[in-house]
This record gives structure tokens, C-alpha cells and sequence, in this order.
């Protein structure tokens, strides 16, 4: 059973869906403005982010608010906040590739308690509450079991053209496919981390996001008994803005290899 803050979240994001899956059949009318080089926000990001905003304040008066499309909004209650994006992936969404999604996390005491990741194409909704595990569409989600680098499929997410660290992605995915099967580059970090979550992906690497791109597939990788970290480094991947995930077998197998990059 879901808890009545998971019902709350649940019922926002099918609502703000409803508003996207619209947008999505309408596209070539959409305004469109670019933020800067390599990316963009549609009329849909704003109108699905204020959506979520407000159904979420109906039900939770008081909590703050993190969003990609307004930044910080200060709530009365000091210890819980929404960390919401509300299309992650919108150059696919804006290219009509049905891969992108809304997530939404709840943040009580600087942690993450309570994920979704909801692909409104697909309708496929990631879900996770701290201990109580992942899932999707109501069905258990466990991270892969192959233990071996060289077994592997990976997500890494290619930086924008003039994006931060072009060289150093450029050497990490020389680095990984020496190493893995296959690198995939699905354009949203945040299903990234649902399909690690789900065993789609045996890890996945994602450098310079923000926090609305991780915070909810960090809780969703972590019930599904999974790992996320900082490539480089012991620091929160919330704080750094660069993430990895796996199960415990590869993460130092992977960070391996990306340290072999970084020192090339």
C-alpha cells in the first residue's frame, strides 16, 4: 500500500501527464525558448512544473520546493521539500522521442524519502519509498546481477554541443567500450537511473546535472538494491552534480575504468 504522501505524489504527476501527453501531440505548436547553449524549455516544461507545484502545495501546504523551471521556493515547514523536473529529457520531448519523463522526489531532512519517474508515453511509473523498495507499475524492481564489467550495458549521457567536460566524456566512453558491451545514451538521466533501477542497464554515468535530474532515480537505485556515487570522489552526487550507478559487484569496477580516463 502506498503511503498518503506517495498517493499525493502519485496523483499530481498523472495529473501534470495528462497536460504533457497533450503538449506531445500538439508539438509544432509549442513555444519553444532556449536557456543557453544545448538547452532548451517549452511552454509544456512550464505549464507542467506550476501544475505539479500546485497540487502538490494543495495537499502538502508548507513544503518547499526545488524545480528545474523555478528554482527555490521557500515553504514553512523547514524539514521537507519537492525536488521536481518536470520533463526531463526535453530535447527528446522536443524531437517527439518518446523518451523523457516527469520525476519527483521528496526530500525530508536533506533525505530523499519518497521517488517517482513517470515516462507519461510509455506509462511507465517508477516508484520508491525509503525501505519500502522500488517498483514499477506496482511490480518489484531489482537492480542486475551480472558481476563482471566486461558482461555489461551502459548509460552514459552525452554532454550538449559546448557542454561542460566534452573531452573528458569523449575519454571516459573511449575508456568504457574497451571494457563493456554496449553504451546506450537515452537523453534523460533520470530514466537512466529508473532502468538501472529496473536491471534495463547495468550502470549508468551522468556528469553536470542538477538535482531534479537525480534525486528521485538515486531513491528508486537504492530500493531496488542498488548504489549511486560521485565518480570521482566520496562526496554526495547531489552536491557534485556527477553520478554512477550499479550494483555493489561493478561500481568499483567502473569507477576503475573512469579513473583511467581521467588520468589519461
Amino acid at each position: 500500500m502506498s503511503s498518503p504522501v506517495m498517493t499525493v505524489m502519485t496523483a499530481a504527476v498523472r495529473k501534470a501527464a495528462r497536460s504533457l501527453q497533450r503538449d506531445y501531440g500538439e508539438l509544432s505548436q509549442l513555444q519553444i525558448a532556449q536557456k543557453g547553449p544545448g538547452d532548451f524549455v517549452t511552454i509544456a516544461d512550464k505549464r507542467c512544473d506550476k501544475l505539479l507545484r500546485d497540487e502538490l502545495s494543495k495537499a502538502r501546504p508548507g513544503y518547499a520546493f526545488l524545480t528545474e523551471e523555478t528554482g527555490v521556493v521557500a515553504g514553512t515547514d523547514p524539514d521537507h521539500r519537492f525536488i521536481i523536473d518536470p520533463i526531463d529529457g526535453t530535447m527528446n520531448f522536443m524531437h517527439a522521442v518518446p523518451m523523457f519523463a516527469i520525476t519527483v522526489a521528496l526530500e525530508r531532512k536533506d533525505e530523499i524519502v519518497a521517488a517517482i519517474t513517470y515516462n507519461p508515453i510509455s506509462d511507465e511509473m517508477f516508484t520508491a519509498e525509503k525501505g519500502g523498495g522500488a517498483f514499477l507499475n506496482n511490480k518489484r524492481l531489482r537492480v542486475a546481477q551480472r558481476r563482471d564489467i566486461h558482461d555489461t550495458l551502459v548509460s552514459y549521457e552525452l554532454p550538449h554541443r559546448g557542454g561542460k567536460d566534452l573531452a573528458l566524456s569523449r575519454a571516459e566512453i573511449s575508456v568504457l567500450q574497451q571494457h563493456v558491451v554496449g553504451i546506450r545514451s537515452p537523453g534523460s538521466c533520470a530514466l537512466s537511473l529508473a532502468y538501472v533501477a529496473a536491471g534495463r542497464f547495468d550502470a549508468m554515468v551522468c556528469r553536470n546535472i542538477y538535482p531534479w535530474d537525480m534525486a528521485a532515480g538515486i531513491l528508486l537505485v537504492r530500493e531496488a538494491g542498488g548504489f549511486s556515487a560521485d565518480p570521482n570522489s566520496e562526496k554526495n552526487p547531489m552536491e557534485t552534480g556527477h553520478i554512477i550507478a550499479a550494483n555493489a559487484d561493478l561500481m568499483p569496477q567502473f569507477k576503475t575504468a573512469l579513473g583511467k580516463a581521467q588520468a589519461a
